[in-house]
Order: C-alpha cells, then sequence, then structure tokens
C-alpha cells in the first residue's frame, strides 16, 4: 500500500471535520430550519426556495473556474484555509445580521441574510474542489468509500445533536433572536470542523495538468472531456434526476406545521427525523461502498425518495409526516455517498479536480430546482406538485439503470 495514503490520522480528521461541519450547518438544515427562518422574515415560497437553494447548490458555480487552477496544483491545503476562514466570517455574519436589525428592519434583514448565504456558499466553490481534491488523493477507493460512509454517519450525529440545539434555542428565545443564536453557535462549531482538515497530512500530488492559458480554452477542453466520456454523461444525467425531490421537499416542513397547527420548534423535530435517517443508513450505504456497490446504493436511494414523496400526499398526522423526512434522509446520504464516490473512480488523477467540477457544475441546477418548486407551488398547488415530482423520480429510476456497475470496477 502507499504510505501517502489511506492514513488513520487522516481519515480520524476527515471523520472529525464531517462530525462539527454537518453539526454547524445542521443547526440551520436547510429543508425544514432555514425555511422557518426565511418564513418569519417572508412568506413568499419562491423566496425560502432560493434561500434553501443558495445554501445547497451555490457553491457549485464556481467549481469549474476553481478546478481550472487547481489542476495543476501539487498541494491544495494553503487556499483551503483562506476559504475556510472567509466562509466562517460571513456564516457568522448571518447571525450578527438578524441579531441587530431582525426585530425592526425585515426587508433590510433578509437583504443581508441573502448577502451572507450568497458569499459563504458560492465561496465554497472553490473549498469543495479543493477539499475533493484533498480527499481524491489521500484515499484508495474502497478506504475513501468506507471514510466517506463513516463520514457521513459522523456527521449524522452532530447534525442529530445540533438538531436538539436547534429545538431548544427556538422554544426559549423569543424570534428573531433564536435565529441569531444559532448562527452565533454554529460559527463556533464549524471552527471545529475546519481546524480538523487544515491539521490533515497532505502530500504533492505527482500527476498535474498543465494549466490552459485561459479559462475560455479550459472549458473548452472540459465539454471535450463530456462529449467523449459516455460514463459521465449517464452518471450526470442520473445525478440531475435524483435532485428532483428538492422541488417540493423544502415546503413539506411548512405545510406540516400548519396541516398539524404545530409549533415552529417542530421544524428542529423534523431536522431531527432526517437526520437521523441520513445517518442510521450510511451503516448501510457504508457496507454497499466497501463492496463497491456504489450504483446499487443509488438505485435503492431512488426507492426510498419516491417512498418518502409518496407517504407526503397522504400524511395526515405527525408519525406519517416522521417517516417522510426518515426516509428522504436515508435516500439523500445515499445519493450523496453513492455519486461523490463514482466520480473519484471515473476520473484520471490528473483530471480529477475537472471531472469533479463538470459533474458539480452540469448537476447544480438540481440543487435549484426549490426556486421554480416554489413558483409552481404558488400556482399548482401541493398535490399536483408533489405528483410531478414523483413521475421524474420514477423516471430517474428507471434511467439509472443506465449505470453498470462494471464500468467502475478497478
Amino acid at each position: 500500500m502507499n504510505k501517502k495514503i489511506d492514513l488513520p490520522k487522516n481519515r480520524l480528521k476527515v471523520i472529525l471535520h464531517g462530525f462539527f461541519y454537518s453539526g454547524a450547518i445542521g443547526i440551520a438544515e436547510p429543508s425544514t430550519v432555514l425555511p422557518v427562518i426565511v418564513n418569519y422574515f417572508s412568506s413568499n415560497s419562491a423566496l425560502i426556495g432560493l434561500f434553501s437553494s443558495l445554501l445547497r447548490g451555490g457553491a457549485v458555480v464556481m467549481q469549474l473556474y476553481a478546478a481550472f487552477h487547481t489542476q495543476s496544483y501539487k498541494l491544495v491545503s494553503k487556499p483551503l484555509k483562506i476559504i475556510f476562514i472567509f466562509r466562517l466570517i460571513t456564516w457568522f455574519s448571518i447571525g450578527l445580521s438578524i441579531y441587530l436589525f431582525g426585530k425592526d428592519y425585515h426587508y433590510l434583514t433578509i437583504w443581508l441574510f441573502g448577502i451572507g448565504l450568497f458569499s459563504f456558499s458560492f465561496s465554497a466553490g472553490f473549498g469543495t474542489v479543493y477539499f475533493s481534491e484533498l480527499i481524491g488523493k489521500s484515499f484508495s477507493n474502497e478506504y475513501r468509500g468506507k471514510t466517506i460512509a463513516i463520514q457521513q454517519f459522523m456527521a449524522g450525529i452532530g447534525a442529530i445533536i445540533s438538531g436538539g440545539v436547534s429545538g431548544w434555542l427556538l422554544t426559549h428565545f423569543k424570534e428573531p433572536y433564536s435565529f441569531a443564536y444559532l448562527f452565533f453557535i454554529s460559527s463556533i462549531i464549524m471552527s471545529l470542523g475546519y481546524i480538523s482538515i487544515i491539521l490533515m497530512k497532505e502530500f504533492p500530488k505527482q500527476d498535474v495538468s498543465v494549466k490552459e492559458n485561459s479559462f475560455g480554452k479550459f472549458l473548452k477542453n472540459s465539454i471535450q472531456i463530456l462529449k467523449n466520456d459516455k460514463v459521465l454523461q449517464t452518471q450526470i444525467v442520473t445525478r440531475l434526476l435524483s435532485y428532483s425531490y428538492l422541488i417540493i421537499f423544502p415546503f413539506i416542513a411548512i405545510k406540516a406545521i400548519n396541516d398539524l397547527n404545530l409549533n415552529k420548534s417542530f421544524a428542529a423535530l423534523f431536522a431531527f427525523l432526517l437526520l437521523s435517517g441520513s445517518t442510521i443508513s450510511n451503516i448501510f450505504w457504508g457496507k454497499l461502498s466497501a463492496k463497491n456497490k456504489n450504483v446499487l446504493t443509488s438505485k435503492l436511494s431512488f426507492i426510498l425518495i419516491i417512498l418518502s414523496i409518496f407517504l407526503a400526499t397522504i400524511a395526515t398526522n405527525i408519525y406519517t409526516y416522521s417517516t417522510v423526512f426518515v426516509l428522504a434522509g436515508a435516500a439523500s446520504d445515499g445519493f450523496k455517498l453513492s455519486f461523490s464516490n463514482l466520480i473519484y473512480i471515473i476520473s484520471p488523477e490528473n483530471k480529477r479536480p475537472v471531472y469533479i467540477a463538470i459533474q458539480n457544475n452540469l448537476t447544480s441546477l438540481g440543487l435549484f430546482f426549490s426556486i421554480p418548486g416554489g413558483i409552481l407551488l404558488n400556482i399548482l398547488g401541493y398535490n399536483t406538485l408533489i405528483i410531478i415530482v414523483l413521475t421524474i423520480l420514477i423516471f430517474g429510476f428507471i434511467y439509472n439503470f443506465k449505470l453498470n456497475e462494471k464500468n467502475y470496477l478497478e
């Protein structure tokens, strides 16, 4: 075994990063807690969808440009530190804006909230590519798959704990100050996750690409890579279809709270259930990934998310809604693990940042599905929109069979 990869200490630091970072983000979970926060300042469904999408998908927009530079880097730790510091400042600034202006200046607060969220999310475009490159060269495929599964499991534990923190803050402190406290506390937790990655031992990458003379030429080369790689094409379409549940999902928590006449603190309960599903499922997903069964993982995830959305159409009590979030959490982490590991497997070492950026950029539309989802929700209503989402997901499940496990065997 190459002494520069599969170091247990590096695995531990990646796992700790998952625990602390997801614990921080989980305090403002984008499918449950964040929509409730935004809804306090504006009841516009499209705006709620926009903010939810910004937290999920803003990072991907910058990834191709980041990959343009990163492909020639032997080391990525130094620029990664800069990104971490910037993101931490912007995340804390969101809480500060809510604390200072949230009570009396809703319009100003929502603008400052949006600017902070935009800066936090889009700066991650560079961070994601640097981080993926660090993970890609630090572990072999099987070791990495199991590492990611353990990381996601511990991330779920951290997020579950943070869900309890969210519920306590939302219950014991008045709005909007409770929202500000969420961001203050999560900033502290987030810093611990960043420190874990900064302490990873990084070895220089030997096989690097010579950077093109211009970003335009890099884009042409990237397009050519996509045209020539049929496996990459199929993988991108499948992943994009898997995101279609986001058209409706960020609004299900609000629907449950309104239909069942629940306190807004129940958003934290739904976040807890969502993250519990994610956490527990990674025990199973990790075993499949260790056996290089990533395609099977994506198929099973489609089944779970289809079942989750279907139950949302018939939910009339807290127990059914609880099942919706548990199943969705399991499916979400299944998709995340499978497609994350699949792109590592098919990408050449010298072009790994490019492959990751191509997949993430082209599937980024899916991360913004909640924006048209909010618009369509105002027009069509929940039931019709859920039927549309189910149809897309069923098509995605069928299309998923075009992915052949044999293409990913070493």
